[in-house]
């Protein structure tokens, strides 16, 4: 299997999906701004994710698809639709209980808790929008399904949906819930419910038609279940200490100020752009292929897969990543400013995105090398490396909060994230190499810097072009929409440009590699 063709049907469906996320927040930006009201949106919207990225997409796949994977390759169809139908109810089940739980504590804290205006404001939203869970790992579980038969095109388009419900919900549900910023908010927030419902009911034909259909049963004595589940453990730890620690800086930017989460959240769809673009659509054809290899103790090609990748992504994420710092401010001025979303919310989420935009690179180290130790069956060691990686991230949080100026204390938990993160990719990069063997490390910096080398001359195209257009342009024009979106555009080609040449004289080898897979 090619992965690059397949990553390429991802990375259509993924980006269609992400310029519709992106549509979202400028309509958010647009009504809500960085009020209370989005920040606690914000905030309550991390809840679901966590036990989405613990029994949806995160570790139940990550334990899920391997197991089924090799039942698939050695055991032939029908015993994977079994599997795959004992795992499916298992995992209802729990949920439904944690959901039903949940939903009673928050009722009783809502009714009979003294809440701070902040906390009040929070936790209406996560009663409507805490179900959602119950539909989105029960979708990630049956795209994992269809990706492990190398069905990639609707899970790749499934999160489109949420969006297209998400922005339908703006303009028909968000009037109905009354004139207030913190009334209208609930209309997004049962949008957000129904578009979890109608994403699993998508998957049901899918399932069908690719002949996946699972086996429905309550019969959890399974040994492959059993096996599952010891996977699935260190990897949940894992991912619920992330998300936990997610969850942590929501709250802590809640603190820092009622802005800080909304102007952190719009920050973050910018960075995750090109992330799901390329890096989320990699990862997500990756773990099958891993698997395959690993299956078969192809650990040569496992090493060499890395390698392309990472080459492959290097030659895109570090000059999106030094794009974004140098049009930080102009890109989030065009993007979002209007509405409720002043000149102060577009200065404060320029200072996040400075310290966000450096995260694709280390986000796309983890996002390739993570499958890989999942491939082989080892959820335990990212666990390890991410706890460090969670503490160091901790850490870095509070002393930031502490030491950093007002105003760029929630910068400072964008770059906390960072450096975390990089730390993390590090130390399972030196693990893979002595399981695998090296992807050639040496030949992957000397890639590096040719790379940044030229991204370094399309950051000065774009400098200069910026300040030329700046004294060209009349200030009134330059204040204007048509303004703002004639420098980004005209900004962006040109560097782009600039990146293209330099790269092809920079980085020939790196080029060839890329072609070479696209070709194949």
């Amino acid at each position: 299997m090619n992965i690059f063709k397949h990553a390429r049907v991802v990375s259509v469906f993924t980006g269609l999906s992400r310029l519709l996320g992106l549509l979202r927040e400028v309509l958010m930006a647009h009504y809500f701004g960085t009020t209370l009201a989005k920040s606690a949106f914000d905030v309550a919207f991390r809840v679901p994710n966590l036990f989405r990225r613990l029994f949806g997409e995160g570790a139940l796949s990550a334990a899920f698809i391997p197991i089924f994977s090799e039942t698939l390759e050695n055991e032939g169809p029908e015993a994977a639709k079994q599997l795959a139908g004992k795992v499916m109810m298992m995992l209802a089940t729990v949920l439904l209980t944690i959901a039903a739980a949940t939903t009673l504590v928050i009722t009783l804290l809502i009714n009979h808790g003294e809440l701070g205006t902040k906390t009040a404001a929070v936790l209406p939203l996560l009663r409507i929008m805490f179900p959602y869970m119950i539909c989105i790992c029960l979708v990630a579980l049956c795209m994992g399904i269809l990706n492990s038969v190398s069905r990639f095109a609707l899970p790749a388009a499934t999160p489109i949906l949420l969006n297209v419900v998400w922005i339908a919900a703006l303009f028909f549900l968000c009037p109905r819930f009354g004139t207030a910023l913190e009334e209208r908010i609930y209309g997004v927030a049962w949008g957000i419910l129904l578009a979890g419902v109608l994403q699993l009911i998508i998957q049901i034909p899918a399932l069908i038609a690719s002949g996946m259909w699972p086996r429905l049963s309550f019969d959890w004595s399974d040994r492959r279940i059993h096996k599952i589940l010891l996977l699935m453990g260190p990897a949940a730890v894992g991912m619920g200490i992330h998300q936990l620690n997610f969850i942590i800086d929501g709250i802590l930017a809640l603190w820092v100020g009622v802005w800080a989460p909304a102007a952190l959240t719009y920050a973050e769809r910018l960075v995750y752009l090109p992330l799901g673009l390329f890096a989320t659509a990699l990862s997500t054809v990756l773990l099958p292929t891993f698997s395959r290899q690993a299956a078969r103790t192809e650990f040569g090609d496992i090493a060499k897969t890395i390698a392309d990748s990472l080459r492959g992504l290097m030659l895109i994420m570090i000059p999106a990543a030094a794009g974004l710092i140098v049009l930080a401010q102009p890109i989030v001025r065009f993007i979002f400013q209007g509405g409720e979303f002043d000149g102060t919310s577009t200065l404060l989420t320029s200072r996040a995105l400075y310290f966000y935009a450096p995260g694709l690179v280390v986000f796309s180290l983890y996002k390739i090398l993570v499958p890989a130790f999942y491939a082989l069956k080892d959820t335990r060691t990212p666990v390890r490396i991410g706890i460090y990686a969670v503490l160091a991230n901790f850490t870095l949080n509070i002393l930031f909060i502490m030491t950093w100026p007002e105003g760029y204390q929630h910068a400072g938990l964008a770059c906390a994230t960072v450096i975390s993160s990089g730390l993390n990719g590090l130390a399972l990069a030196l693990i893979i190499t002595k399981r695998v063997g090296s992807p050639g490390w040496r030949s992957l910096g000397w890639s590096f810097i040719k790379i940044a080398a030229a991204s370094l001359v399309m950051v000065l195209a774009i400098a200069i072009t910026q300040h030329i257009l700046s004294q060209q342009l009349s200030d009134i024009f330059a204040l204007s929409k048509m303004g703002q979106f004639t420098i980004v555009g005209v900004c962006i080609a040109i560097g782009g440009s600039a990146y293209a040449i330099a790269a092809t004289v920079f980085c020939r080898a790196e080029c060839r590699t890329l072609n070479c897979h696209k070709r194949s």
